[in-house]
């Protein structure tokens, strides 16, 4: 088949790769534009482009799709599917109706549920035990088209956002191929989403990422597996941003009066703080102006008395 291919992360990476193993010829690679990375902001293409580039395919990278030639481009091209995986911005009706076999959709989340953009961290920060990857046909609402197939990944407590984002990167890319014989024949039988059970996970906010420790332990837990290894959930010491990068649930009693927040003591594996409901014990942090390292690390240099109290102060 002819096919332009829309994605931008790591996640639409393998899905790109398995069309062209399978012989499909790319006409386009459509994906975000480059953008500034890092402390030095070094403008850096998103991992789509590499991948394209590397197998010699066109790439256009649209900072609007919806007013850019390039959906003029995708029209003229006469694709006869149109495969979008990550991509990162909604899909005018123009280029909807462009494909003759359609536009589908390779989500990472069991549709309905976890419509949006982070729907692979919001699995994990929400207690999430199972969830997996959905390919639908793309409808002009965000996620709401008709489910052709779809996949369950277990989520296990050890999971964080980035070994969750490999399982399903790999499920998604052999769903897809399992799923294009029944498009190219014309014999797949979609099912329409119940939009009543609909859930959404809306892209990361800087308040998502911050730890209420009134909260209980196992949902800071939650929290601090689904913020790994990209954006990091924080809290505030000394009036400064306080990343952690892992903890785990501390066994034994809670120690009673003590404020959410606090220091309660350190140990050879890190730092026992007390939460709205049991202790949490952070094992791998990242205080302001350092490199993330494991806490037992940090502490070999560092003052942090019991009592003290984390989050504190404005963000």
């Amino acid at each position: 088949m002819r096919i332009v291919f829309m994605g931008t992360p790591d996640f639409a990476v393998p899905s790109l790769e398995a069309l062209l193993t399978a012989g499909h010829e790319i006409v386009l690679v459509v994906t975000q534009p480059d953008r500034p990375k890092g402390r030095k902001k070094t403008l850096t293409p998103p991992p789509v482009k590499d991948a394209a580039l590397r197998h010699g395919l066109t790439v256009a990278q649209p900072e609007k799709l919806r007013t850019s030639e390039t959906v003029a481009q995708i029209t003229d091209l006469q694709p006869d599917l149109i495969v979008t995986a990550a991509y990162g911005q909604i899909l005018p009706k123009t280029v909807l109706d462009a494909p003759r076999l359609g536009c589908i959709n390779v989500h990472g989340s069991l549709l309905p549920k976890y419509r949006g953009g982070a729907p692979i961290q919001r699995s994990i920060i929400n207690g999430e035990t199972v969830t997996g990857v959905t390919i639908m046909y793309m409808a002009e609402g965000l996620d709401t088209g008709d489910m052709i197939s779809r996949v369950e990944v277990p989520i296990t407590d050890e999971d964080t956002s980035g070994t969750l984002f490999e399982k399903l990167t790999a499920a998604g890319a052999e769903l897809l191929m399992q799923t294009l014989p029944s498009i190219e024949n014309e014999s797949v039988q979609a099912i329409v989403q119940n939009h009543e059970e609909a859930t959404y996970a809306p892209n990361l906010s800087r308040e998502d990422e911050r730890v209420d420790w009134n909260r209980s332990a196992k949902s800071i837990y939650n929290q601090v597996r689904g913020l790994s290894p990209m954006a990091g959930a924080f809290t505030l010491w000394n009036y400064e941003t306080f990343k952690i990068w892992g903890c785990q649930l501390q066994t034994g009693s809670s120690r009673t009066g003590s404020q959410p927040g606090t220091v309660i003591g350190t140990s050879d594996a890190g730092i026992i703080v007390q939460t709205g409901d049991g202790q949490l014990l952070l094992t791998h942090i990242q205080p302001a102006g350092k490199k993330a390292m494991p806490a037992a690390e940090w502490l070999k240099g560092a003052r942090l008395p019991s009592g003290t109290v984390f989050g504190g102060g404005a963000v």
